[in-house]
């Protein structure tokens, strides 16, 4: 699951967090192979609890499970993190055991769901501490997300398009005019992000829901023009019903956003969704420290854990 470039001269390659493979296999042990420092992967296997593990530069093989009882077992591995730089690859999976072998695949969720997003949407400093962390890859955990909880509390097959500082019509830190060059629509249309060499098929993907998160960075530091969020926005959501008309919209605002930013971004996206068709608005609960905070003051696992459950509330509203 997940936006994946195939070839027939290359492994799967893919960039965005929640990116997923599921397998059933029978065996007593299972490892698995991907390209030297892909980086973190949450992995689940039977009804045990997840564990994370982290290819390295030095890494191409890693054991996930042995000594299994001989049987039937499931495997999901998800990726933690936003792969931008490090392009990471499924290269496959080794069985081990008495007669191991691979099972019929499991049965792909009926519902499907893209998440389109910035750090929050990515799961950026879950892990962390406390809001004076720095943000790594090691406190990053995509599953751990709002975004990825929701998709599995309704048993979705979901796609995540998302990248930490990302804005509709300026990126974190840009200039009040914007990033042209660096933001979601300049992306949104790529399988891998920052690379326009593979253009995605959108015929492939037939989402039921289409939730957005921006418009946190588009304010960020105070330096924005409203009027420039709400024209990117427009023209964005016009693109997306032109590839996916079946699609239910639901215009989010972030559990960061507050103050003057979040009443100009509830404004604009109430307008937005004012006597449109199939597009919805939600505001997810305002951080205020009481769960604590992720890395750089981004949510912590308790406060996207909370908007996980207020949007799957929503969303079942539509379903």
């Amino acid at each position: 699951m997940g936006r994946i470039l195939w070839s027939d001269s290359l492994p799967p390659t893919f960039s965005y967090p929640g990116t997923t493979a599921m397998l059933n296999f029978e065996g007593s042990s299972i490892a698995m192979e991907a390209s030297p420092g892909s980086g973190q992967f949450m992995v689940e296997i039977d009804s045990l609890a997840p564990f994370k593990i982290n290819f390295t530069d030095s890494d191409s093989l890693i054991t996930l499970a042995d000594s299994l009882a001989e049987g039937k077992h499931s495997l999901r591995v998800t990726y933690a993190i936003e792969g931008y730089e490090k392009h990471p690859e499924f290269r496959g999976f080794t069985i081990s055991g008495t007669s191991p072998k691979l099972l019929p695949a499991p049965e792909r969720p009926g519902l499907k769901i893209e998440f389109i997003g910035n750090s929050i949407t990515c799961g950026y400093g879950t892990e962390a501490p406390d809001g004076k962390t720095h943000y790594s890859y090691d406190t990053q955990n995509h599953t751990l997300s709002y975004a990825y909880l929701t998709a599995r509390s309704l048993n979705a097959d979901f796609n995540v398009v998302a990248r930490s500082g990302i804005g509709m019509y300026r990126s974190y830190g840009g200039p009040r005019e914007g990033t042209p060059e660096q933001r979601m629509p300049a992306e949104y249309d790529r399988t891998l992000i920052y690379n326009p060499s593979h253009y995605w098929n959108h015929a492939s993907f037939r989402p039921d829901i289409i939730c957005i998160n921006l418009g946190t960075n588009d304010t960020s530091l105070n330096d924005y023009d409203i009027s420039l969020f709400e024209e990117a926005y427009k023209k964005f959501l016009v693109h997306l019903r032109m590839f996916q008309p079946q699609a239910k919209i639901v215009l989010l605002t972030g559990p960061m956003l507050h103050g003057t930013a979040l009443e100009d971004v509830k404004a604009s996206l109430d307008k937005l969704a004012a006597n449109a068709d199939n597009i919805y608005r939600f505001d997810m609960s305002e951080q205020t420290g009481e769960l604590g905070y992720g890395a750089d003051y981004h949510p912590s696992a308790a406060q996207a854990a909370k908007n996980a459950e207020e949007l799957t509330s929503f969303l079942k509203t539509l379903l």
